[in-house]
């Protein structure tokens, strides 16, 4: 994936998500997407690690920024096989993310993720369309 198009998509996602709800909802713990995360971003010499947590929150690191948020996502699957999730920031250091933006508290997202078949990974997507992904997250053992 191209630097261009990951700053896109990151862009898009903040464009998109600027007028949207979020709110906290709890996930049963076996939740394919509960559990903690990683995505390498070769192209930005970054990473970033998610911890989605059973009772609606979720912590992050990309470089040096630390957030958290609190989030809701869908039960099951889409037809097309993807969850909806909707994020919002609580908490955040203040310091830049791996595109070297800020991320401002109150910020809500909407993405959607497509867990891939050996459950150790899924894809972070814009719409419901794998050809908007932009990350690929692995489980952290």
């Amino acid at each position: 994936m191209t630097l261009r198009r990951i700053a896109f998509a990151l862009a898009l996602l903040v464009a998109s998500a600027n007028a949207q709800e979020a709110t906290r909802i709890p996930l049963p713990a076996d939740h394919p997407l509960v559990g903690s995360w990683r995505a390498e971003m070769p192209a930005l010499k970054c990473f970033e690690e998610h911890e989605i947590r059973a009772d609606g929150t979720r912590t992050s690191v990309s470089a040096d920024e630390r957030a958290e948020a609190e989030y809701s996502i869908s039960a099951f699957p889409s037809a097309k096989g993807f969850y909806r999730w909707t994020d919002r920031v609580v908490r955040t250091n203040g310091k830049p993310d791996c595109t070297g933006h800020l991320t401002p508290v109150g910020q809500v997202s909407v993405n959607y993720a497509i867990v891939l078949p050996d459950g150790q990974r899924f894809l972070a997507c814009t719409a419901e369309d794998l050809k908007t992904c932009f990350a690929e997250f692995r489980r952290k053992r």
